[in-house]
C-alpha cells in the first residue's frame, strides 16, 4: 500500500497487484485435477475409436488420418493438394510465429481483455473456431468414399451423386481474385482516419492484412464450393486456385 500526499491531503493508493503464487498457479493446478478426473471419467463409458490392424488388401473406407490432421484432409475436398498440404499450413504457422512482431498494440501487456484487444480477439477465436470445425466435419461427418452425412444419418455406401463441378472463367477468376485482395488492402485505410494502417506501418499493415484476407478467401472459397459447385477460382494447365 502507498501513501502519497496531494494538494495538502493524504490520498491513500491501494496496490492492486496480484502475485503468481499462489493466487494463480493454485487454480491452475485445481483446473489441471478436474480436468484429469473429468477425462478419467469419461474414458470409462466412450472406447478409443481404435479399428482393425491394417490390411493392404482392404483398404479403409473413408481412411482418416488422426483427428489432429483431420482439417488439413477436410480442405482437399476444396483445394488443390499444393495448397491443402503445403500453403495453407505453412501460413498458420509462419503466421502464428509473426504474431508478436505483428501486434504492437501496448495494451493488454500482462492482461487480455475484449476491449482493447477487439481486433485480436476477434481474428483469433474466428480462425480458431473455423480450423476446427474443419477438424470435426472431416472426423465426424465424413463417410465412405469422404462423403459428407450428418450427425443423425447413417453411412452407407449407396447416396446420391453429387452435382458437377466447374471452375470460373479465367479472366473472371482473376478479376475476382484480384479485386478481393485489392479491396480488402483498401477498405481498412478509411476506417477510424486510417489509423489501423498509420499504427501498424506499411510492412506490418501488408503482413497483417495479407494473412487476414487469405483466412478469409479460404472460407469463402469454401462457400462458393458448397453453395455454387465451384472448384476453382482460377484453373490453367500450371496451376489451379
Amino acid at each position: 500500500m502507498e501513501i502519497r500526499r496531494h494538494e495538502g491531503e493524504l490520498a491513500e493508493l491501494k496496490d492492486d497487484r496480484v502475485f503468481t503464487w499462489p493466487n494463480l498457479v493454485v487454480k491452475e493446478f485445481l483446473a489441471a485435477i478436474l480436468v484429469t478426473i473429468g477425462i478419467l471419467f469419461y474414458s470409462f463409458y466412450v472406447d478409443a475409436p481404435l479399428s482393425e490392424l491394417a490390411d493392404p488388401a482392404h483398404a479403409e473406407n473413408p481412411a482418416k488420418a488422426p483427428w489432429y490432421f483431420a482439417g488439413l484432409q477436410e480442405q482437399l475436398v476444396y483445394f488443390d493438394p499444393w495448397y491443402a498440404g503445403v500453403v495453407l499450413p505453412s501460413l498458420i504457422v509462419v503466421g502464428l510465429i509473426l504474431l508478436p512482431y505483428l501486434d504492437n498494440n501496448p495494451k493488454g501487456n500482462g492482461y487480455f481483455t475484449f476491449r482493447e484487444r477487439k481486433f485480436a480477439i476477434v481474428v483469433f477465436l474466428s480462425g480458431y473456431v473455423f480450423w476446427y470445425l474443419l477438424v470435426y466435419v472431416g472426423t465426424v461427418l465424413r463417410g465412405p468414399y469422404w462423403t459428407f452425412f450428418w450427425p443423425w444419418q447413417e453411412w452407407t455406401h449407396s447416396f446420391p451423386a453429387p452435382a458437377p463441378l466447374h471452375n470460373l472463367p479465367l479472366p473472371l477468376g482473376i478479376a475476382l481474385l484480384v479485386g478481393f485482395y485489392t479491396v480488402g488492402l483498401a477498405f481498412p485505410l478509411f476506417i477510424k482516419n486510417g489509423s489501423f494502417f498509420s499504427n501498424l506501418g506499411i510492412i506490418r499493415y501488408a503482413i497483417t492484412m495479407g494473412l487476414l484476407l487469405t483466412m478469409i478467401g479460404t472460407a469463402g472459397k469454401i462457400l462458393l464450393r458448397l453453395a455454387f459447385n465451384i472448384k476453382y477460382i482460377i484453373a490453367t494447365p500450371w496451376i489451379n486456385i
